[in-house]
């Protein structure tokens, strides 16, 4: 097993497979519920990320959900626009979804090394929570992701679904969401070329010089772009931003601690602190 773990091309293509299997599985449960589209959805989504969890069992890697992110908004929004007559509203979100999904995906791929590898927020966890880390794992690192991002795709799946019509501020926030997912990518090539040429322990420069988060920035505007076009088009379903509201949480309550509290072990992580915002790459004054 451990020899098969560490061979990054089989690596990927047991994911791919898993994924694939994963997706069947989903819809497989979807068409076999009686329920209004958004809870059979749900129940779906649910049961495609219990059989991702099992596999991170199997390999002993908490890591082999780390694409679900990435590939279950477009996978889902795909699905819901098969045999649609499209409004050009859909057909921007799509572009937007497939846009920032298969750029973070490939973001995830480029760091990816092999089935032994795994995100070290897990590994810290599991060390601090110790016999209760199977329970933090399925709730924790699968489940609560999963329920945050089905929040954010929901608004663009009830817009597909619908047939929804954009207006002139329902366009302009999904160029929000573009260059929001294009920040993100900017932020991810600009860290990866720190990384290889690591010049101090913290990167200053480009969307990175005033901003300790730039790439989670980019996230929490992606999703509040999409949820915002889709009400304004939409007022009535002003509800469908819960998605985002509650992907800004997860990202203010635990993202940005969790990676704070580790770049804390570094020298001068306090001077680093006050001199650079969290997130909005804008110089203190």
């Amino acid at each position: 097993m451990e020899t098969l773990k560490k061979n990054r091309p089989l690596s990927f293509v047991i994911l791919a497979l898993v994924y694939i299997l994963a997706g069947i599985v989903g819809v497989w449960v979807y068409r076999s519920l009686p329920f209004d589209w958004w809870l059979s959805l749900l129940v779906a989504d649910t049961a495609a990320t219990v059989f991702t969890f099992v596999f991170s069992l199997i390999f002993k890697n908490a890591s082999v959900y780390d694409p679900y992110w990435s590939v279950q908004p477009p996978v889902i929004l795909a699905a819901f626009a098969v045999g649609k007559e499209l409004s050009a509203f859909g057909i921007l979100l799509l572009i937007s979804v497939f846009f920032w999904g298969i750029r973070l995906t490939a973001n995830w791929a480029y760091t990816f090394k092999d089935l032994c590898h795994q995100d070290w927020r897990y590994t810290m966890l599991c060390e601090k929570t110790g016999m209760f880390y199977p329970i933090i794992n399925f709730i924790g690192i699968h489940m609560v992701p999963t329920l945050v991002v089905y929040g954010c795709i929901l608004p663009s799946v009830y817009a597909v679904r619908d047939g929804i019509d954009a207006d002139f501020a329902s366009v302009l926030l999904l160029c929000l969401s573009l260059g929001a997912a294009t920040m993100q990518g900017i932020a991810d090539i600009q860290m990866h070329k720190f990384r290889r040429n690591r010049n101090g322990s913290f990167i200053r420069n480009g969307l990175w010089k005033y901003s300790r988060h730039p790439n989670y920035l980019g996230e929490i505007l992606m999703w509040w772009g999409v949820g915002l076009a889709v009400v304004c088009a939409a007022p009535d379903v002003w509800y469908l931003l819960s998605g985002a509201l509650a992907n800004t949480v997860l990202f203010l309550a635990v993202s940005i601690p969790l990676a704070d509290g580790r770049q804390s072990r570094k020298e001068g992580f306090s001077l680093y602190k006050k001199q650079t915002r969290m997130l909005l790459p804008i110089k203190k004054i």
